[in-house]
């Protein structure tokens, strides 16, 4: 949804949620704590907006697919083609559809992308993680930077989802 923060505010919002974690074992990690939270929860209550500006579960879930569409292509842009710039997204002209997309088919493709992405994390050296790339937004930042701010962006959502299914299985 439409935010007034900064991408530098962003940014530090994010990497405070994955402070002192590791990111890959946030990231291996999503999936299951996002079953755990919707377990028992109806549909109808996955896609309920809780506010009219704000998204709903299934929302949130087909964003997090997006995203992790988009990542996987910045990583591999990055340790393949090194120098290149990756391109920003808008996530608000992509959630306007959002609405019209079930819960499971994202969770589908969030599930499969993420454990593809990781696979592909898991052959990144140490030097790799060094490697730079400029985000048009957010500057000059390293391959790893992104890794971790994906951790926090987990967190972020998670802790939105867990506050909108609690008690959402009456």
């Amino acid at each position: 949804m439409p935010t007034t923060e900064t991408a530098q505010q962003y940014i530090q919002r994010i990497m405070a949620h994955s402070e002192g974690k590791q990111p890959m074992a946030v990231q291996a990690a999503t999936a299951k704590r996002l079953e755990r939270s919707i377990k028992g929860v109806p549909t109808s209550k996955l896609k309920k907006r809780p506010a009219p500006n704000k998204w709903s579960v299934s929302e949130i879930v087909a964003h997090l697919a997006d995203a992790e569409v988009a990542i996987g292509w910045r990583v591999r842009l990055i340790l393949g083609a090194p120098g290149t710039p990756v391109a920003a997204f808008d996530q608000d002209a992509w959630a306007v559809r959002y609405a019209a997309y079930q819960f499971a088919p994202a969770f589908a493709l969030f599930q499969a992308a993420r454990n593809w992405n990781l696979l592909y994390l898991n052959t990144v050296s140490h030097d790799d993680r060094r490697r730079r790339t400029t985000h048009p937004e957010r500057g000059t930042m390293t391959f790893w930077t992104i890794v971790e701010t994906m951790a926090g962006h987990d967190i972020n959502h998670l802790q939105q989802i867990e506050r909108l299914t609690a008690n959402a299985t009456k």
